[in-house]
Parts: C-alpha cells; sequence; structure tokens
C-alpha cells in the first residue's frame, strides 16, 4: 500500500510524517543504527544517514509516533537564516 507523508514546522526544526505501520517505541534508538531495516530488501542505511547529516549540522533527531500512528521523524536545534540575522 502506500503512505501519505507530511512535512511540517517545529520550534526549532520540522518533521517528516507519514501514516505507515509506524515503528515500535522498543524500537525506536535501533532505527538509526547502519543496517536495521524492516523490509527484507532494505539496505537499512536510511535513518543511518539522516542521523548522521543532522549530527554532522550539529542537529538532533528523534523517532516519535505520527498523528495517524505511523512515523514522526523529528530534527531539531536547526537554525534558520531569519534566526540569524533578524530584520531591523
Amino acid at each position: 500500500g502506500s503512505s501519505t507523508i507530511t512535512v511540517g514546522e517545529l520550534p526549532d526544526g520540522f518533521y517528516v510524517a507519514d501514516d505507515g505501520p509506524g515503528i515500535p517505541e522498543a524500537e525506536r534508538e535501533q532505527v538509526f543504527e547502519s543496517g536495521y531495516s524492516t523490509d527484507e530488501d532494505g539496505t537499512g542505511f536510511g535513518l543511518s544517514i539522516v542521523s548522521k547529516i543532522a549530527e554532522g549540522h550539529g542537529w538532533t533527531v528523534s523517532v516519535a509516533e505520527s498523528e495517524r500512528a505511523g512515523t514522526r521523524i523529528e530534527i531539531g536545534g536547526v537554525t534558520r537564516p531569519n534566526d540569524r540575522h533578524p530584520s531591523a
């Protein structure tokens, strides 16, 4: 089946959410480990790469349940251009 993806703003970043099957709470830390996949054909690199990119930018990354019981990946600690140079 297909999933609906939603992207939205957070006070210090953004999130990407879906309405898929979600990730059990006990497995949410493992999803950032290289090689972790729920798909037998998956590489397990996807969220590991996201985590490394976030870390490289000094951002935080976490997993939560989306409003539709799917998965929500939250990226925090993001500085927007307007945050650095407020207009006078």
